[in-house]
């Protein structure tokens, strides 16, 4: 990737330096030059959607080796199926299905009906409302709050179906376990209880879970958005990056964006902290280009957040130089199969992921929505 590519600065805080003049497209007065840039947008837009579909199929087979609706772990050092099948659901969706509707409809159901089977219903429980699978012991409340927001996008599809009215006493449920587990600091960890431990991927996720389920028409604690907005401004270092937790000093990349994120959803979109936030991005992947810094640990959750960062960011043209290298990147390394390969949660988690990524421009998904 060209080192001028990634100049992101010049983007936010002046014009850009290699602007074409009004016109300069049109060397031959006919527009021919402009034309040939607008077909070849167009043919690399195509690439990423037989890229995104051919994904998507992937996932559909490789969902047939389960027989109760998930999506299998194959290749992970550390399983979360219950994440991995939420991703994989929003998936779908993002690239044009609803629950027994659209080329990956039956698919989708199935994990749809998937995670309504792992909500914790009973009212004596101490957990009522939990989405959780006995195999994973990974994702816990970061897979809840996953799993959430792909039932309230499914549920903002077809909320008066049968399978609506089964996702909306779900969602409910599953709102208020958010909500009564939020720990003192205003964030959460993985326990599905109140916590005096806590950290910032988790919160982004519950964080995005609330905001999803009050698009779909939910009732959701406005007080609890409040605190886990004065969190992740707390958790925010002195260079504009995003800590771990408050308390802790590892920040990155994918945590920033995440938490950028997690802000523009509950509608903040400027501010100090987003500029700084940006900014810290800008330099950290400037410093990629030009100095030995070692790859990402987590590049397929950074790419996620990146992705949903850039898009709500003012400046479009921000998002389209980021996604225009990306894309290729993405395209370059799918195997013939459709899938993308993650030895630490498996290839269903890179490719469900990886598959958003491409899908995002569509704005399918509500939470995607600019």
């Amino acid at each position: 990737m060209l080192l001028t590519s990634l100049l992101f600065a010049a983007a936010l805080l002046a014009p850009r330096a290699d602007a074409e003049p009004p016109g300069a497209l049109q060397d031959d007065g006919s527009g021919v030059s402009e034309r040939l840039q607008l077909d070849e947008e167009a043919s690399e837009a195509a690439a990423g959607r037989a890229a995104l579909e051919r994904a998507l199929d992937w996932l559909a087979k490789e969902q047939e080796q389960q027989p109760d609706g998930s999506l299998p772990t194959t290749g992970a050092r550390q399983e979360a199926p219950l994440a991995v099948t939420s991703l994989a659901a929003l998936a779908w969706m993002a690239g044009g299905s609803t629950p027994e509707r659209g080329p990956h409809g039956a698919p989708l159901a199935a994990a749809i009906d998937y995670l309504l089977g792992r909500v914790e219903l009973s009212p004596d429980s101490k957990t009522t409302g939990y989405i959780s699978d006995s195999r994973d012991q990974l994702s816990r409340m970061h897979g809840h709050g996953f799993a959430t927001l792909a039932l309230a996008e499914a549920y903002a599809m077809s909320p008066r179906s049968p399978r609506g009215r089964r996702i909306e006493r779900a969602l409910k449920l599953a709102i208020i376990r958010i909500e009564s587990s939020q720990g003192t600091e205003g964030a959460w960890y993985y326990s599905p209880e109140r916590s005096l431990e806590h950290e910032g991927s988790v919160t982004i996720a519950l964080v995005q879970a609330l905001r999803a389920a009050r698009n779909s028409g939910l009732q959701v604690n406005q007080e609890v958005i409040k605190r886990a907005v004065d969190y992740v401004r707390r958790s925010q270092a002195e260079d504009g990056s995003f800590r771990y937790a408050i308390g802790h000093e590892e920040t990155s990349v994918a945590l920033t964006a995440a938490a950028i994120s997690t802000l523009n959803a509950t509608g903040i979109y400027s501010g100090q902290e987003v500029v700084r936030g940006y900014a810290s991005i800008q330099r950290e992947l400037i410093a990629r280009e030009t100095l030995t810094i070692k790859s990402p640990a987590f590049p397929v959750y950074e790419r996620l957040y990146l992705a949903q960062a850039y898009w709500q960011h003012p400046d479009r043209a921000l998002f389209e130089r980021w996604f225009h290298e990306e894309r290729e990147r993405l395209i370059a390394a799918q195997e013939r199969s459709g899938a993308w390969r993650d030895t630490r949660f498996g290839s269903s988690y890179a490719t469900a992921t990886n598959a958003l990524v491409l899908a995002l421009p569509e704005s399918l998904l509500p939470i995607f929505q600019r």
